[in-house]
């Protein structure tokens, strides 16, 4: 089996803001830690609703990637790289276009939702049509078995995961593959070959999950075995096919909880977001302009938390104690609105100084982070030169 790897990315759009960081920053930070992780910046898939008008995309590249930094994103411990920069990407996504039916990317259902929401742009390109499959390709190169992501991207993954399932079931028919499998069975020693054949018998005819993962871990474990016969002996588990791409699982994240300065979702579309680095007066000043309850005119007025954008953040960003003072001097108007709004003030800046501390070091030395992107393009080409190997070997394209 393959190594556990986490792959993400996000499209450039310029600097990120509090959404962003509370949505899939924090959870990218967490994971970092966890399990080997490569973070990309899917530059190409910017170009399928802007391949128009492509000037900003460099520059919003590198402002995303000193943003990551800048969260808490850590290079040594994560690959951080370009997506058109590895050029295997575009090789996988053509070949995977070969056998992809067209129903399959016509039916995602984010397909038709952007359709009538960029209703405004000239979107009828195989480029957004087949965008699915660049994400598919992004994924698959790495092989990766988690991909976090929210509710509205499950159908990406569950599409992946086909287009894998199919792709093996095309060209995992290594000729004498059954027999090159009973041979490597025996390169595990009579004990564990007769452990394996007893454990595939109650996977395959029984369904017992179980089983299927004892044996993968007892091969994991086996050091006798050569890569190849690894990878031979896991397919074989689940049939008769040589496992090529591996279906990633979705790791579900949390949708993000805070709000934008209005009440609606956080988005530079609404003018309504407060960027990771923004300037603290700034900050200040837009969170202390927020609108509040309606029914609060004056300052003697009572109000309902419950009814104000400014609660919302309060339940992000503040303790217990502090949220129940503000219930209990909104509704008899103990407190005044601009009072309610201090303890965000002070935990937002709170939140973003380690983030103005962190970034500042790039800014003033933006070769810094060319750096940290070169060796993460490095290190992401090797792996994906490694699946591309196989990938033309079994189709046929190797040429050795």
């Amino acid at each position: 089996m393959f190594p556990d790897r986490v792959v993400s990315g996000m499209r450039p759009t310029g600097l990120m803001h509090l959404g962003h960081y509370h949505g899939a920053l924090k959870n990218w930070i967490r994971m970092q830690s966890e399990l080997p992780c490569l973070f990309f910046v899917a530059d190409w898939h910017a170009l399928t609703t802007h391949y128009d008008d492509p000037a900003i995309i460099e520059k919003s590249t590198w402002d995303m990637v000193i943003d990551w930094l800048a969260a808490g994103i850590d290079p040594a411990q994560a690959t951080i790289f370009i997506q058109s920069r590895v050029p295997e990407h575009a090789e996988l996504h053509l070949l995977l276009s070969m056998a992809t039916p067209l129903g399959w990317l016509e039916r995602v259902p984010t397909y038709k939702d952007q359709i009538e929401n960029l209703a405004n742009r000239d979107l009828a390109t195989y480029g957004f049509l087949g965008y699915p499959l660049l994400q598919a390709a992004d994924v698959l190169i790495y092989r990766a078995t988690q991909v976090p992501v929210g509710e509205d991207q499950v159908p990406h993954i569950e599409m992946m995961r086909e287009i894998a399932r199919r792709f093996n079931h095309l060209y995992g028919k290594e000729p004498g593959f059954e027999q090159k499998a009973l041979d490597a069975v025996k390169k595990l020693g009579s004990k564990r070959a007769k452990l394996y054949a007893e454990l595939r018998t109650a996977y395959q005819q029984d369904g017992i999950a179980a089983a299927l993962e004892q044996a993968q871990a007892m091969l994991d474990e086996a050091g006798s075995l050569s890569n190849i016969d690894r990878e031979r002996l896991f397919g074989y588990l689940e049939g008769s096919r040589k496992i090529i791409l591996v279906e990633p699982q979705v790791k579900l994240t949390e949708a993000s909880r805070l709000p934008g300065l209005d009440g609606r979702k956080m988005s530079k579309s609404y003018g309504n977001s407060i960027s990771l680095r923004e300037d603290p007066e700034s900050v200040t000043k837009k969170i202390r302009t927020m609108p509040t309850d309606p029914a609060r005119v004056r300052r003697s007025d009572t109000g309902d938390p419950l009814k104000c954008p400014v609660w919302q953040l309060h339940e992000v960003y503040s303790d217990a104690n502090t949220k129940d003072w503000v219930m209990k001097g909104c509704t008899s108007a103990g407190i005044g609105c601009l009072e309610c709004k201090q303890p965000v003030v002070e935990a937002v800046l709170a939140e973003q100084e380690p983030m103005h501390e962190r970034a500042q070091q790039y800014v003033d030395d933006p070769s810094l982070v060319r750096a940290i992107v070169a060796d993460g393009c490095e290190k992401a080409r090797k792996l994906a030169q490694e699946t591309m190997r196989d990938v033309r070997e079994v189709m046929g394209l190797s040429y050795s």
